[in-house]
């Protein structure tokens, strides 16, 4: 339950709470949904309060989507498998998942994933050889990682490091 989940409010008190809300931060329209039902309003006012942040550019989706993936990417170094994973749970479109996704550069991608492994390789001291190598794996593709991209470049970086 949500801290509002007792108190209601009227479409005018709740537009100006939401309108907090989607200022202090990118908001997708799931979340503003959520919020919004939580403050016992008919979906009607829902729905209409949803139009009115988009139309004054308090909601947008597709900004919402390219921040997501700049903020998971950056500060979390989760992957591109994640990242997508989380924005569809959102309910954010197909087009603005692969207008978010646009924000990773590959060979950004590549350096994040590369010290990634390196930590995590590093930090296994009495674990041997392929062993080492799937446990570094493993942790990458928790954080989203394709496995094909992920062997391939152990196979590249760190095959010979046993």
């Amino acid at each position: 339950m949500t801290e509002y989940s007792n108190i209601k409010y009227t479409p005018s008190q709740a537009k100006s709470k939401i309108a907090k809300f989607c200022a202090y931060q990118e908001r997708c329209h799931q979340e503003v949904r959520d919020k919004l039902y939580s403050f016992g309003l008919s979906p009607d006012d829902v729905e209409l309060l949803i139009f009115e942040m988009i139309q004054h550019d308090f909601l947008n989706e597709e900004r919402f989507a390219i921040a997501f993936v700049r903020g998971k990417f950056i500060y979390k170094k989760w992957g591109r498998v994640k990242i997508r994973m989380e924005l569809k749970r959102r309910k954010i479109s197909d087009y603005c998942i692969k207008k978010g996704m646009r924000e990773i550069d590959g060979a950004k991608y590549a350096e994040v994933l590369h010290g990634l492994l390196e930590k995590k390789i590093s930090s296994l001291k009495t674990i041997k050889g392929y062993q080492k190598n799937y446990k570094a794996a493993q942790f990458v593709m928790n954080k989203g990682y394709e496995g094909d991209v992920v062997w391939a470049h152990i196979k590249e970086h760190f095959s010979d490091k046993q």
